[in-house]
C-alpha cells in the first residue's frame, strides 16, 4: 500500500514538471530554422521545385525547368532547333567568312612547275609526272597540315600587330611513289617537313626543307601501305645512303623547289577547304 502511494505521488510530480517545462527546449526533430531567435538561424531558402504553383502540398514534384524553354519555336520547315545561340553563331560565321575571304590571296590554286598535273578529291591532292618511262606520283592531304604555334606568348600588355602576325602555312606529310614500266612494285617514300629544318639563317648552307621518313617497296597501284612489306626507317640510316635517296628524288623533280611549291599549293587548298567548311557550317546552323 505504501509503495503504491509513493508511485502515485512520483507520477504526479513528473506530470507537473513536464507541463511546466515544455517551453524550455525544442523537440529534437525540429530543425534550427524553426526558432527565429536562435543565434544559428539560417536565412530561409526555398528549393526550385517548391516555387512551382503545385508545390509540395500537391504531392507532385514538377521538373526543374519548363519544357517551353527547351523547345523553342521552329521558324522553317527543316524541323531543327532555332535558338538565340544559333542566331548569334550564324552571325559570327558570316563575319568570319568575310574576314577569311579578305585575306585569301587567290581563289584559284597555284600551278606546280615541272609539268606536274594536279587532281583534287576533297582534301586530298594528287600530283603526277612522267619522266622517261617512269611515273612519279605525289599524294598529300591538307587535313591536319597546319603545324601548331609553339612561339612564346608576347609579354603581358604587348600585342602583335596584323603585319607582325606570322602567315599560316600548310606543311602536309606527302608520299612519293616512283613506278617503272617493267616493275611490278613501286618505290614509295614517306616524306614530311621537319620543323627544325624549315628555315636557315643567312650564310648557312641551304639544307633540305623536307625529309624522308620511311622507304618501302609496295605493289603497284595499291593505295594501302602493306605492313608485310619491309619498311626502311631513316632514323638510324647511314647518311651516305640517305643522301643517295634524296638525290634519287631530286632527279625526278622532288626537290626543295618542288617542296616550296607544294607548301604554297597545300596552303591555298587548305584555306579553300576552311572557307567552304565555314560556309557549310553556316548553312547547317541557319538551316538554309
Amino acid at each position: 500500500m505504501l509503495k503504491s502511494l509513493v508511485r502515485a505521488v512520483g507520477a504526479a510530480v513528473r506530470v507537473s514538471s513536464a507541463s511546466t517545462s515544455t517551453g524550455r527546449a525544442l523537440p529534437l526533430s525540429c530543425p534550427t530554422l524553426c526558432t527565429p531567435s536562435s543565434a544559428t538561424t539560417r536565412p530561409f531558402t526555398r528549393s526550385l521545385w517548391m516555387l512551382n504553383s503545385k508545390g509540395a502540398s500537391s504531392g507532385y514534384r514538377p521538373k526543374l525547368f519548363s519544357s517551353k524553354v527547351l523547345n523553342p519555336s521552329v521558324s522553317c520547315g527543316c524541323g531543327g532547333l532555332h535558338t538565340e545561340g544559333d542566331k548569334a553563331f550564324g552571325s559570327f560565321l558570316s563575319d568570319e567568312i568575310k574576314e577569311e575571304m579578305k585575306i585569301q590571296k587567290t581563289k584559284n590554286l597555284p600551278k606546280m612547275s615541272g609539268g606536274w598535273e594536279l587532281e583534287m578529291n576533297g582534301t586530298e591532292a594528287k600530283l603526277t609526272r612522267n619522266v622517261a618511262g617512269e611515273k612519279i606520283t605525289v599524294t598529300f592531304n591538307v587535313n591536319n597540315s597546319i603545324p601548331p604555334n609553339f612561339e612564346e606568348e608576347a609579354e603581358q600588355g604587348q600585342q602583335k600587330s596584323a603585319d607582325e602576325e606570322a602567315d599560316i602555312v600548310s606543311t602536309p606529310n606527302f608520299v612519293v611513289e616512283v613506278t617503272k614500266q617493267a616493275s611490278k612494285h613501286s618505290l614509295v617514300f614517306d616524306c614530311h617537313f621537319p620543323e627544325d629544318e624549315m628555315s636557315h639563317g643567312e650564310g648557312e648552307e641551304e639544307s633540305d626543307i623536307f625529309a624522308i621518313r620511311e622507304v618501302s617497296f609496295q605493289p603497284e597501284g595499291d593505295t594501302d601501305w602493306k605492313e608485310t612489306s619491309y619498311t626502311l626507317n631513316t632514323d638510324s640510316l647511314d647518311w651516305a645512303l640517305y643522301d643517295h635517296l634524296m638525290d634519287f628524288l631530286a632527279d625526278r623533280g622532288v626537290d626543295n623547289t618542288f617542296a616550296d611549291e607544294l607548301m604554297e599549293l597545300s596552303t591555298a587548298a587548305e584555306h579553300q577547304e576552311y572557307i567552304k567548311f565555314l560556309e557549310d557550317l553556316q548553312g547547317f546552323v541557319k538551316c538554309n
